[in-house]
C-alpha cells in the first residue's frame, strides 16, 4: 500500500453562507486527495472548520493545493492553517464506551466545568466534545466523554453526587448510545412534583386542620412512615368534605413552572406519558383533561350524598403499585424498561424510580434523592429533564 501523508486542515474566521463549499470544491479537484475526518462548529458566528486530508504518496501536486487553499481563505476573510497529522494518531471512528454527562445549573461557569472535567479524568474518562444546550444563560452543559473500559453511569452518577452538592450543580452521566434518545413513555408522580402542591394537604387547610395532616404528609414523604397506613389516617381526618370544597381546592393548584412546556414537548415527539400518583382521581382526572396525560392513575374518595366518607375506594396507590403500573404500561406500550423515564419526589415514589430506564427525583426529599440514580435539584423547572434528553433549547423553540 502506498504511502499516504496526512494534513490537517484548520478553518478559523467569521461564519458565512459558502465557505466550506468553495474549500470543498478546492480539494475535490485532485480526485487522488482523501478526505479521512470533517468537523465544523460555529460558536457566536465564529467558525471553526477542521478537516483530515490523506495525499497520495507519489505524483501528488500537494504544494499546488495548499497554496490555492491559502489563497481562497485570504479571498473569504478566514485564517487557513495545516499541520502534519500522525498516521498513528488515526484511530476508531468511535470510542466503544462513550458516555454523556448532562450538567445543570443557574450557571454552570469555569469552576464547576473544571471540578466536573476532574472527576472525569480521575475515572479514566477523556473528553470528546463540551456543547450547549440553552440558549441564553449557560445553565445547561452536555460533554461527551470516552473510557477506556465499561463503567456503570447510573453508578457514577450517584458516585458524583457530593461533588453536585459542593459546586452547585446536578450532574447525570448516561450511556451515549440510541437507547437514550429511545425513551417512549414518561410517567411522573403528582403532588410536590407535576404540581406545587400536596393535595391531601391542602385539603386539610380547607377543613382547618392543616397542620395535624401535613404532620403525617411529612412522615410519610421522608420514608418514616408507611404511605398506605398514612394515607388512611389522613383521609379519615378529611371526613365531611364536600365537593365543593374540592373544587375550591382544584381552583388553587398550581404547575410546577415548566411543566405544561414539558408535556407539550413530550407530545409533540409522540412520547406516551403517564400519571402516576398516590393523590386522588378528582385531580389526576381534571389534569389529563388539561395537559394531555394518556393514561392516569390515583386513588379514588370514597364519596356518599356529595360528601367524603373519610375512606378510600378501592385499591391504595402505593409505593410498590406505582412501580407495578410503570412495568404494565412498559409492556403494554411493547417497549422495555431501558425506554421509561419516571419522575418523582417523595420516598413512594423510589421503586419506581429505581425501576425505570431513566429515574429522576425532581426537587426531591433527601431519602429520595440519595436513592435515585439521578435527580435534579437545582433547576426549579420541570422541562429542563428535556436536557437529559439530549434535547437542545433551540430545538424545543423550533417545535413552535
Amino acid at each position: 500500500m502506498p504511502k499516504q501523508e496526512i494534513l490537517l486542515l484548520t478553518v478559523r474566521g467569521k461564519d458565512a453562507p459558502g465557505i466550506t463549499a468553495k474549500l470543498t470544491s478546492i480539494i475535490a479537484q485532485d480526485r487522488r486527495v482523501k478526505i479521512l475526518d470533517i468537523e465544523q462548529t460555529v460558536v457566536h458566528k465564529k467558525l471553526l472548520l477542521s478537516i483530515l486530508m490523506a495525499f497520495p504518496g507519489k505524483n501528488s501536486d500537494k504544494a499546488s493545493l495548499l497554496k490555492e487553499l491559502l489563497f481562497a481563505g485570504k479571498e473569504i476573510g478566514v485564517e487557513v492553517h495545516f499541520e502534519i497529522f500522525e498516521p498513528d494518531l488515526l484511530g476508531e471512528e468511535m470510542p466503544r464506551h462513550q458516555y454523556v454527562i448532562t450538567c445543570l445549573a443557574e450557571e454552570v461557569g469555569a469552576h464547576p466545568l473544571s471540578q466536573i472535567a476532574r472527576a472525569l479524568a480521575k475515572r479514566g474518562m477523556n473528553i470528546d466534545k463540551i456543547s450547549k444546550l440553552a440558549l441564553k444563560n449557560i445553565h445547561a452543559i452536555e460533554l461527551i466523554a470516552h473510557a477506556k473500559r465499561p463503567l456503570n453511569p447510573k453508578k457514577l452518577s450517584k458516585e458524583l453526587l457530593g461533588l453536585s452538592n459542593e459546586i452547585g450543580v446536578d450532574i447525570a452521566i448516561q450511556k451515549h448510545d440510541l437507547l437514550r434518545r429511545a425513551k417512549r413513555l414518561v410517567v411522573m408522580d403528582m403532588d410536590s412534583t407535576l404540581i406545587q402542591t400536596e393535595v391531601i394537604d391542602a385539603l386539610a387547610r380547607q377543613k382547618g386542620i392543616y397542620k395535624k395532616v401535613a404532620a403525617i404528609t411529612k412522615q410519610a414523604m421522608n420514608g418514616n412512615l408507611s404511605f398506605t397506613q398514612s394515607l388512611k389516617k389522613r383521609v379519615g381526618y378529611l371526613k365531611g368534605l364536600s365537593l365543593k370544597d374540592l373544587e375550591q381546592v382544584h381552583k388553587r393548584i398550581r404547575l410546577t413552572p415548566g411543566a405544561a412546556r414539558l408535556l407539550k414537548v413530550l407530545r409533540h415527539l409522540g412520547y406516551k406519558t403517564a400519571l402516576i400518583s398516590g393523590g386522588f382521581t378528582y385531580f389526576t382526572d381534571r389534569l389529563k383533561n388539561t395537559l394531555g396525560f394518556d393514561y392516569t392513575f390515583a386513588n379514588r374518595l370514597e364519596m356518599r350524598d356529595g360528601k367524603i366518607t373519610g375512606r378510600v375506594a378501592g385499591t391504595i396507590i402505593d409505593a410498590k403499585r406505582k412501580a407495578l403500573i410503570l412495568e404494565t404500561l412498559a409492556q403494554g406500550e411493547k417497549i422495555s424498561l431501558d425506554q421509561t423515564i419516571a419522575i418523582g419526589d417523595g420516598a413512594n415514589d423510589i421503586p419506581m424510580l429505581t425501576k425505570a430506564g431513566l429515574g429522576i427525583a425532581f426537587k426531591a426529599k433527601p431519602v429520595v434523592a440519595a436513592k435515585a440514580h439521578y435527580r435534579l435539584s437545582k433547576q426549579p423547572r420541570l422541562d429542563s429533564i428535556l436536557y437529559l434528553l439530549g434535547i437542545s433549547e433551540r430545538e424545543i423553540k423550533s417545535l413552535r
